[in-house]
């Protein structure tokens, strides 16, 4: 059984397609359309240029404006550059140690911040050193309490430790953190008044300047400045 037709379908190219069974309509060549407007055009640039002379290349002037500058004009940033760099390598002008991620400070109980970078400014005078360079931790560690303790019992209030800047450690400088370490969290974290990196005079990153008390900060004080 056949389906009604429907009076809603719509069919929009029917007549059209009997009109081209009967080709009773044309398209347009698109192709020899491009080709025509291409000749009118040339047809109008002919025209707009009939009775026009080409100029010769070899009677052109080419005009280039060049502004010369004076020679120690051009080199003068290349020479400031190069004589900062020498002053940097040779009297190390320039270079600041707190400006660097290996630069380390810090202060012990109620010290203002400023201590520690007058200590690194070389505002105190170092009075003894000693040299962990080289040595294994517990060593060091050892060497460096002997030291403190030689240095409080003879009154000496600012110390040098040279630990070195540990590059050659995989990851962080060992015996420079472990230094940090004695300062900050064990017995002499009373005694410190502050501590910072040293200039480059004195080793640089590679050692650290230490301010002594002349007495260890008792819980009564701490308790005291506290309240």
């Amino acid at each position: 059984m056949k389906r009604p037709k429907s009076s809603f379908t719509n069919h929009p190219f029917r007549e059209i397609k009997s009109l081209l069974k009967a080709k009773a309509v044309s398209f347009p060549d698109l192709h020899s359309q491009a080709g025509k407007d291409d000749d009118l055009e040339k047809q109008l640039f002919d025209e707009a240029m009939e009775g026009v002379t080409p100029i010769l290349r070899d009677q052109c002037i080419e005009r280039i404006f060049r502004r010369k500058l004076p020679d120690d004009f051009r080199d003068r940033d290349a020479f400031e550059v190069l004589s900062k760099l020498k002053e940097l390598v040779e009297k190390g002008t320039g270079f600041n140690i707190s400006d660097t991620p290996e630069y380390i400070e810090g202060t012990g109980y109620h010290i203002h911040p400023e201590i520690a970078r007058r200590l690194h400014r070389g505002d105190y005078s170092i009075q003894a050193h000693v040299d962990l360079h080289g040595l294994g931790a517990e060593v060091a560690e050892e060497v460096f309490n002997r030291f403190l303790k030689w240095a409080v019992m003879a009154g000496k209030r600012g110390v040098l430790i040279i630990h070195g800047r540990g590059l050659s450690s995989p990851s962080e400088p060992v015996l420079k953190r472990k230094v940090v370490d004695w300062l900050t969290r064990g017995p002499w974290r009373k005694w410190v008044i502050a501590y910072s990196s040293a200039r480059r005079c004195d080793g640089g990153a590679g050692a650290t300047y230490l301010l002594l008390r002349d007495r260890p900060v008792s819980k009564k004080r701490k308790i005291r400045k506290t309240t």
